[in-house]
């Protein structure tokens, strides 16, 4: 069965355009023009990815993504119209997977779909062993790191991956490119800001004080590295 998308923008036209070209490419497609409406079809209909403009009235993009954040994992892609960096990072600071700033190619759009649920696929597959390296323990079914004060936190998959990476190569420092191509594939048009807004995230959620971080180390103008501490 084809994935179910939603999309999710205030604008007829652009709507109308975008679930048109979905369709043509043989997805289930379910339309929505502002965050109130989307909210229930996410609920009622649980689509398998999300694709959100950031300016809708009474609820925006954005609120849309902290909130389905709260409780799914489901693949966002946030649409801006005014392409403004504020707005990427905000949306992927709150949880979305992926950005791209109105108007866009078509084929852009569908490259990144694809992707996304390409990734999401491979994380549905049962993992047989977990990973635990200086103290932390993370689930790969559930998607959950466990600190060694025992508290258990939720990821978002790219929040997961991007950690399980760095934990994999313990005391290692990895490349920017390394990590863009481990998390988002080889033909994803990341750079290093957008994996810095993760890994902000991350500490947020491991370290004792994300502002002297402990675990998560920058390697400025290379990378990241994980310690064992």
């Amino acid at each position: 069965m084809s994935a179910r998308i939603l999309i999710v923008d205030d604008d007829p036209p652009s709507l109308k355009m975008t679930a048109f070209l979905l369709r043509e490419e043989g997805y289930q497609v379910l339309t929505a023009e502002d965050g109130r409406q989307a909210l229930r079809l996410i609920d009622e209909e649980e689509p398998d990815l999300l694709v959100l403009d950031v300016m809708m009235p009474h609820i925006d993009g954005l609120e849309v993504c902290r909130r389905v954040r709260q409780s799914r994992n489901v693949p966002i892609i946030i649409l801006s119209a005014k392409g403004e960096t504020s707005d990427r990072v905000l949306g992927l600071e709150l949880g979305a997977d992926d950005y791209l700033a109105k108007p866009f190619e078509p084929s852009e759009l569908l490259a990144r779909i694809k992707a996304l649920l390409r990734r999401a696929a491979a994380f549905s597959q049962p993992v047989l062993e977990n990973l635990e390296v200086g103290g932390i323990a993370l689930d790969l079914i559930n998607h959950t790191a466990t600190l060694p004060n025992g508290e258990t936190v939720v990821l978002t998959p790219i929040e997961f991956k991007l950690l399980h990476a760095l934990m994999s190569h313990a005391g290692r420092t990895v490349s920017h490119d390394k990590l863009l191509n481990y998390v988002w594939g080889y033909d994803y048009p990341g750079d290093a800001n957008q994996i810095a807004v993760y890994i902000g995230r991350l500490r947020a959620k491991i370290e004792d004080d994300r502002r002297h971080p402990r675990r998560l180390i920058t390697v400025r103008g290379v990378g990241y590295r994980f310690e064992k501490a």
